[in-house]
């Protein structure tokens, strides 16, 4: 069972842009590239003022985010911005290791049980 800290809505200082999407995805742990399309489809069509006045309000009342927790969350991001390959081949690994300490144990027990008839 996983645990997960709770997480605040914090701007993030490595945004683009006053940090409030990337601050939007770290939160709701999605990617911030469907977080900015959004945000930019939504400035199109629906002009500055609701889309606009709402990004700025939000960079003025979400607090920035402490020193430290930049550097805690990258380390979780470094796992996550791994390709699903990379994912599946470690995977893959821990399995096929698995499987060849499970048939070394029976062969083993094999071979100590093959040596008991011939020799005894």
């Amino acid at each position: 069972m996983m645990t997960y800290a709770r997480r605040r809505l914090y701007r993030s200082r490595n945004g683009k842009i006053f940090g409030v999407c990337q601050g939007i995805a770290d939160w709701k742990d999605l990617p911030v590239e469907y977080i900015r399309l959004f945000a930019i489809l939504a400035f199109i069509f629906t002009g500055f003022f609701p889309v606009g006045v709402l990004y700025f309000l939000a960079a003025l009342v979400l607090p920035m985010e402490p020193e430290g927790y930049a550097n805690r969350r990258s380390c979780d991001h470094r796992e996550k911005d791994r390709s699903g390959f990379d994912h599946i081949k470690r995977e893959y690994q821990d399995l096929k290791d698995r499987v060849q300490n499970m048939e070394s144990r029976v062969y083993d027990k094999e071979k100590d049980w093959d040596d008991r008839f011939k020799n005894g």
